[in-house]
This record gives structure tokens, C-alpha cells and sequence, in this order.
């Protein structure tokens, strides 16, 4: 039996549509606002995925670069991290849902892939 799709964690950056076009697809996803944390830095969303075992979704690629290199430096580890390029909530959540159908939790892990 194949295992399930890693969960998901949205960035308040990433638009809710993708979320719940993603949720009616069967993905387990979260967003920043389902869990009240709008506004809150970047390290502190990274670190609530993580700590969720999700992977986080943003548009933020600079950002998101920068932690990654540092959590893998100080031997800290996170679900995984998806970077995303602006497109229509509909492509963004079909191009994010062929990739959580392709690659397990495990091969996600520590990750920092662009879609």
C-alpha cells in the first residue's frame, strides 16, 4: 500500500483557494490562518511546520532559501520546504498535488524543491 501524501502547511502568502482546492483533492493541508498564526516571522512559521511534521508551501524563495541552508547547518530538521512561482491558485495546487503524489514524507524531508 502506497503511503499517504506528505501534509501540507500554507504560508499566509500562498492563497487559501490553493488549500482548499488541495483539501477537496484528499491532501491533508493547513494554512497559517487555520492555525492563527498570521503575521508571524518566517523562522516561527518554518518551525510550526516542522514541529507539525508538514511541509511548508510559500512564495517567499529568498526567504525560505536563507532558513534552509541555516536549519541544515545547525543540524535542525524540517518536513520539507516547496517554493512555489505565482500562478493561478487552480495550476499551483495541481502542480503541488503531483508533486506530494510523486515523492513520499521521507523523500520530502530536509528538501528545498521549487514548483
Amino acid at each position: 500500500m502506497p503511503d499517504p501524501p506528505a501534509p501540507l502547511y500554507l504560508d499566509e502568502d500562498v492563497s487559501v483557494v490553493v488549500a482548499t482546492t488541495l483539501q477537496a483533492r484528499g491532501f491533508d493541508v493547513v494554512t497559517t490562518r487555520d492555525l492563527g498564526k498570521l503575521g508571524r516571522t518566517d523562522a516561527e512559521q518554518l518551525a510550526t511546520s516542522a514541529m507539525a511534521g508538514r511541509v511548508f508551501l510559500t512564495h517567499n524563495r529568498v526567504d525560505f532559501e536563507s532558513l534552509h541552508g541555516e536549519w541544515l547547518q545547525a543540524g535542525r530538521a524540517h518536513a520539507g520546504i516547496i517554493v512555489a512561482r505565482r500562478h493561478a491558485p487552480s495550476e499551483l495546487a495541481s502542480r503541488v498535488g503531483r508533486l506530494l503524489s510523486r515523492l513520499t514524507a521521507d523523500d520530502l524531508k530536509n528538501q528545498l524543491l521549487y514548483v
